[in-house]
């Protein structure tokens, strides 16, 4: 599994690409979101936009950790 942090650029269209690539390849990818991006939004709706943007599905939610899945 690919782990990625994501931090005060916030979600861009880098991290975006980067992780359906990862996507694709691992099936499984584990998104630590640092104090800097969770300013403007919680947790909960980062993880509602990392899984609307990268065509992922979230798995898993714990603490700062969003852990994806490629859907099927």
């Amino acid at each position: 599994m690919h782990v990625m942090s994501i931090g005060k650029n916030g979600i861009t269209s880098g991290v975006i690409e980067e992780i359906r690539r990862q996507l694709e390849e691992k099936k499984e990818v584990k998104i630590r979101l640092l104090r800097s991006v969770r300013v403007e939004k919680n947790r909960f709706e980062l993880a509602r936009d990392l899984e609307e943007k990268t065509g992922g599905m979230v798995k898993d939610l714990r603490g700062n950790v969003v852990v994806l899945v490629r859907k099927k």
